[in-house]
């Protein structure tokens, strides 16, 4: 009776547990790729250094759950680090996951770079939207773009493809400006490229709506970097803690090697009980 009792109480947790994924991913992207963008902020080779941490966070989350991801632009720091990078990430539920990890994150630690073994502060934005397709009407007049064809510099190692096939595409009106490399030939490349394009105006369009939205509800929202999501501390004691929804864990290695399925849940319950208001 114990054993069936077991058993039957693990089946439960399952059903629950798949409950519960289909109760909170249900939104109108949840099921779509992602695309994430990289960017370092205040604290120079420190913060270029954070956001390349980053970068690899996300790789091993990938890895881990089973999803894939491509490098699709990568731009090294000068002195260490990255100063950009973009990664598309395909999978079940890819934006619905990842959607929680848009924002700025902030590294508390004793930094590589300073001789006198200060602790510092540092900031990285990472940017996450979903991957559109020809299902999207965004309707992109061929005279506004402007068409780059160059030589990937390969600054991503083997994230990149060292070809002749690299894409830059401006948006003229907007100024958005996307990029890839990760494809073998030109054509490819430039449908990827369009694909970012239409992603990133679409995000757009959503800001200026929720902007507007704040504006008619008294609404202020602070965009500085100080405005941090979760805040990554190695030093003087390890915490990972994400200040929306209170959820923490002390093990901050194992955060950074992608195990980042708690924060996520917890900020999926969090957001479903706000009514899916991010």
């Amino acid at each position: 009776m114990q054993k069936e009792a077991d058993n039957g109480l693990s089946a439960f947790a399952k059903d629950l547990e798949s409950f519960e994924n289909r109760l909170y991913l249900s939104g109108p992207y949840d099921r779509m790729n992602a695309i994430l963008d990289f960017h370092p902020g205040a604290g120079g080779t420190e913060a270029h250094d954070w956001a390349l941490m980053l970068f690899r966070m996300y790789q091993r989350f990938c890895e881990i759950n089973s999803l894939k991801y491509e490098v699709a632009d990568y731009i090294e720091g000068e002195e260490a680090g990255l100063s950009s990078a973009t990664m598309i990430v395909t999978g079940k539920n890819a934006y619905g996951l990842l959607k929680s990890e848009k924002g700025i994150h902030r590294l508390v630690r004793i930094s590589p770079f300073d001789a006198s073994k200060s602790r510092h502060t540092s900031f990285a934005s990472v940017n996450v939207m979903p991957q559109f397709d020809d299902s999207i009407d965004i309707k992109i007049d061929p005279k506004d773009l402007k068409i780059d064809r160059y030589r990937s510099s390969g600054a991503g190692g083997q994230n990149v493809n060292k070809t002749e096939s690299a894409v830059r595409v401006t948006h003229l009106p907007s100024g958005i400006v996307v990029t890839c490399q990760i494809e073998r030939d030109q054509i490819s490349n430039l449908e990827t490229a369009m694909s970012l394009l239409k992603s990133r105006l679409f995000a757009r369009m959503q800001q200026e709506r929720e902007k507007e939205l704040a504006k008619i509800n008294g609404v202020k929202k602070d965009i500085e970097w100080g405005s941090q999501i979760r805040s990554y501390v190695f030093c003087p004691y390890t915490l990972v803690k994400d200040h929306r929804t209170g959820y923490e864990e002390t093990d901050v290695n194992r955060v950074m090697d992608g195990n980042l399925l708690g924060f996520i849940k917890a900020y999926l319950e969090y957001s479903f009980k706000r009514g899916g208001k991010e």
